[in-house]
């Protein structure tokens, strides 16, 4: 049976900045559940409270539109090298988007991109620590570049006429809101 604890300690953020890789769940209260990994410089804790991770454009907007219907989420954590963990981080979330007042100064705790489509803000109610000693063992390489690479060839144009196409709505048809929350018109 894992730990529970009301916050991150000293130990998770430690731990949490050490990682390369993190999980994000989402569901909305009916249809699908979503697991989406995530890697790159996409995460900071704010606080023993409080996780932010920038949300790239990729290929589909589950966690936008499940938050807007239900807030909550869980971001997971593994250890794949060194001593076991698992820690998941438990909350109610809230996205943000570039016509949002704080988009701004959320969006310079990140490296600059293109791509960056949402910040996500967890307001975290309860942190599990579980002994994650069936992970298998792995060792980084590196980050892929393809995202990046990808992303500025489209530029900022080529990146909104995606969100459009690809981005408005969830598997469900839910509705993300990516545009008229980025201050973008359905049509170019």
């Amino acid at each position: 049976m894992g730990q529970l604890f009301e916050a991150l300690s000293p130990r998770h953020v430690a731990f949490i900045e050490a990682q390369k890789i993190f999980f994000v769940g989402t569901a909305a209260a009916e249809g699908t559940v979503n697991l989406s990994p995530k890697g790159g410089d996409s995460l900071r804790v704010i606080d023993p409270h409080t996780l932010a991770w920038l949300n790239l454009t990729g290929s589909g907007n589950e966690s936008a539109a499940h938050v807007l219907q239900h807030p909550r989420m869980t971001v997971m954590f593994c250890a794949f090298e060194g001593a076991p963990l698992i820690l998941r981080a438990y909350g109610r979330a809230r996205v943000l988007h570039r016509s949002d007042p704080e988009w701004s100064s959320s969006l310079a705790r990140f490296p600059q991109s293109v791509a960056a489509r949402q910040i996500f803000l967890l307001d975290i109610a309860r942190v599990q620590a579980s002994c994650g000693m069936s992970v298998p063992l792995y060792e980084y390489q590196g980050d892929r570049e393809d995202l990046a690479n990808w992303s500025e060839r489209q530029g900022r144009e080529g990146i909104e006429a995606y969100w459009r196409k690809k981005n408005q709505l969830s598997l469900d048809g839910l509705e993300s809101e990516i545009l008229v929350r980025s201050g973008l018109s359905p049509d170019p």
